[in-house]
């Protein structure tokens, strides 16, 4: 328990807008606990309430400004549920409910707050104890206060801080299982650098030795310009061949960890929950991994190479330089601690600029991500004027930001240009004043002009890298966003042997919530092998949801889900879901053939088998009317087939890996009456023998159930078979006769247990 974020609950600092109006309403000594602003009349319009919980009441104020209260005594309760994005809070009493309120889904953590300071408040007056300490909701990473919420404030802003260059050192795990390569390929830099370093030392003799005393009338010494012409041309061909190699070399290491780097990120993708998908978008993943990947992987092999020269160059043309003239270098290095200072300046402002830079990219292929793979809806809306605008703003976006970068970066090369030329106009008037006083002579100045040149071409070519660096740091971050994910489903450390599955599964109790939604609540069922149980309720009763938890693509938020006996949190992901067929409403194929979109789940079938799941499935014989049969080309997503054509391919699918558990999630409400019968078929070879869970809204598709099981507003509120669902009149009933009456079961039903949400105008 973390002590330092304990608070006695009788002493809060709300800060909420409507304290000022709460405080105004309690009496004498009386305090403030908890408060709510109600958003929704009982109708479900938009309208301003107030609900207060105090040291000794519960007060109310309605939309007419009305005020009611209710002092703690015996039996009163508060209850609370949320459902469809509304969340109601109700008070009860031994005989009836006294009140009801309403409120959107986004006040949630408040009304749970109000709630529990409720239920703390009446329990110490009805004993007479005082309130007890509580511990708050503490993030588990910083210790800050959650607020209800699932997202650490304090660590979503970490998450969102703008880049820093250190992430570039979290490659080195990447890096390490390549260090002999990057060992040897930094000693052959090490050694072309220093050959690059012999031509302008060997223009001393040329010039001092050679050419001023054939000037001065002294014949020339052939050997000794045959030698150190030898000595240029060799110099030159040694830097050449060991330049090529390290660069060869750093630059196949480079591209490996490039490719290390992108496939880690996408193993990592996938083992992730869809919960992180949930808030991604499709083009954003696609651009981190590959454009991000791809400027990390030029940086490593081109511009961090680059990098290591310039630097040895510099520290080698300096030791030389002060070699030389000690007082001829220092008026070399004159520009050096302006050009740092600059460097630091616009360090900051390129990497926060490149960083938006990134993200705005990204939404660029989120357009395209979105609009490329819906171009029939587009089409068929006729909006593609609108799309192309979307596009269009995002592309301006992007321009404006990379305006911003620019700017900065157009001032601050040029500025570096100007003083390195600056730095050689001061060698050049020091280095004649040297001359002049026949300090240094002529080839010692040639020999240094010629090293300056090398040292300020390095220099403003190492400034450069400011830029590269920014970029290189703002893509690393984004790459490691994904990498430092934790995923909500967590393989178990140590995981459960999972005896021989027969299919039986056990639902105790099961909780869950999706943010300040709560979905489901406290459900509980049994399964037997081989038993067929068919998901009934209208949309958003937590059918599907129920699934999800069932196939473990997110985990329970309370009880547990059981799998021959073994909590399926026990055992591994892969382990587990290799005994679950999924048949979706709206089948996914892969770009490819047929045959391998059958054989997806169990790649290695042979085309026997393939051809027998496919007869089972009733697709055989629509695939052989194909061009290709079962090599045929199905299309991005299965454009290229109808809707039952790629559900019964789906089916194929499902029923090649022969799983112990099958779940049919509305797997022919998108078809017309005669493909449904067909996919009938094929469904009823499909779950035989099978543990088998099915969601319908069309309640004839589950005849052969052997139970139904009615969901509403997240709880299971019948359970039986149809005869005896029919005979009770409750919630199947209703269920039934509104679709025998033709009458919408979503638009009929939902709307009966909720209103629909209307704006209701202000009053001027």
């Amino acid at each position: 328990m973390n002590f330092n974020n304990i608070q006695v609950m009788s002493e809060p600092a709300p800060a909420e807008p409507w304290r000022s109006e709460a405080l105004a309403r309690l009496e004498q000594g009386e305090a403030l606990e908890a408060g709510l602003v109600l958003d929704l009349d009982t109708r479900l319009v938009y309208t301003e309430g107030l609900l207060l919980v105090t040291d000794r009441r519960l007060l109310a104020r309605g939309a007419g400004g009305e005020w009611q209260a209710w002092p703690y005594r015996a039996g009163l309760r508060l209850t609370h549920f949320d459902h469809a994005g509304v969340g109601c809070l109700e008070l009860f009493d031994e005989t009836a409910r006294l009140a009801s309120w309403r409120f959107t889904i986004g006040q949630n953590p408040a009304a749970l707050r109000l709630t529990e300071a409720f239920e703390r408040r009446l329990e110490s007056h009805l004993s007479g104890r005082p309130v007890e300490r509580v511990e708050e909701d503490v993030c588990p990473k910083c210790g800050a206060a959650l607020d209800g919420e699932e997202e650490c404030a304090v660590c979503a802003k970490e998450i969102h801080a703008p880049p820093s260059t250190r992430t570039l050192l979290r490659l080195g795990r990447f890096a390490r299982p390549y260090r002999w390569p990057l060992f040897w390929g930094f000693a052959l830099t090490l050694a072309s650098t220093a050959a690059a370093m012999v031509p302008p030392y060997l223009t001393m003799p040329l010039m001092d030795d050679v050419l001023i005393p054939y000037q001065n009338g002294k014949p020339i010494d052939i050997e000794l310009v045959t030698m150190l012409l030898a000595g240029l041309f060799g110099a030159a061909l040694l830097a050449w061949g060991l330049s090529w190699i390290k660069t060869y070399m750093l630059s196949l290491v480079a591209e490996h960890i490039g490719s290390d780097l992108r496939t880690t990120t996408f193993e990592h993708l996938m083992q992730l929950s869809l919960e992180y998908y949930g808030g991604k978008r499709t083009g954003d993943l696609m651009a981190r991994i590959g454009s991000e990947s791809d400027r990390i992987c030029q940086f490593l092999s081109i511009h961090v190479l680059d990098f290591a020269t310039d630097v040895l160059m510099i520290t080698m043309t300096a030791a030389i330089l002060f070699s030389i003239n000690p007082w001829l270098a220092l008026a070399t290095l004159l520009p050096l601690p302006i050009i740092a200072w600059m460097i630091q300046l616009v360090r900051d402002r390129l990497r926060t600029g490149f960083e938006k830079a990134d993200r705005i990219w990204s939404e660029i292929s989120n357009v395209l991500a979105d609009t490329i793979p819906g171009i029939r809806v587009v089409k068929a809306f006729a909006q593609e004027s609108r799309e192309t605008q979307r596009f269009r703003a995002a592309n301006a976006v992007n321009l404006q930001v990379n305006d911003r970068v620019n700017r900065v970066w157009s001032l601050f090369s040029p500025s570096i240009t100007l003083l390195t030329e600056i730095g050689l106009l001061v060698v050049w008037a020091f280095g004649i004043w040297l001359v002049a006083k026949d300090q240094i002579t002529v080839g010692v100045l040639t020999a240094f002009l010629a090293y300056i040149s090398r040292f300020y071409t390095r220099l403003d070519s190492m400034s450069r890298i400011v830029s590269t660096t920014q970029r290189a740091a703002s893509s690393a971050k984004r790459l490691f966003d994904i990498l430092d994910h934790v995923s909500s489903v967590p393989e178990p450390a140590r995981p459960a042997r999972l005896p021989e599955v027969k299919g039986r599964i056990e639902i105790r109790d099961v909780a869950f919530r999706y943010g300040n939604r709560s979905i489901l609540r406290g459900v509980d069922l049994a399964i037997e092998p081989g038993e067929m149980v068919g998901l009934v309720g209208h949309s958003g009763s937590g059918k599907t949801t129920l699934v999800n938890l069932l196939c473990r693509f997110y985990d329970v938020t309370e009880g547990a889900i059981r799998l021959e006996g073994v909590d399926i949190r026990q055992l591994a992901v892969a382990d587990y879901r290799r005994n679950i067929g999924l048949v979706l409403q709206e089948p996914f194929l892969f770009f490819g053939t047929v045959a391998d979109n059958i054989a997806y789940g169990k790649p290695g079938a042979t085309r026997e088998e393939i051809v027998a799941a496919a007869r089972a499935a009733h697709a055989h014989d629509f695939i052989l009317r194909l061009p290709q049969g079962y090599d045929s080309l199905v299309g991005e997503r299965g454009q290229g087939l109808s809707g039952g054509e790629r559900q019964r391919i789906s089916i194929a699918r499902a029923l090649l890996i022969d799983p112990r558990i099958l779940i049919l999630d509305e797997a022919t409400s998108s078809v017309d009456t005669e493909t449904e019968k067909e996919i009938q078929k094929a469904l009823d070879n499909l779950v035989r023998g099978r543990t088998t869970i099915a969601i319908a809204h069309r309640l004839s598709t589950l005849r052969k159930a052997d139970r139904l099981v009615v969901m509403d507003r997240g709880r299971v509120v019948e359970v039986g078979n149809h005869d005896q669902l029919m005979a009770r009149e409750g919630a199947y009933f209703r269920l039934y006769q509104a679709q025998a009456r033709n009458v919408d079961v979503d638009a009929g039903e939902a709307e009966a247990e909720i209103p629909r949400i209307e704006h209701k105008p202000k009053t001027q």
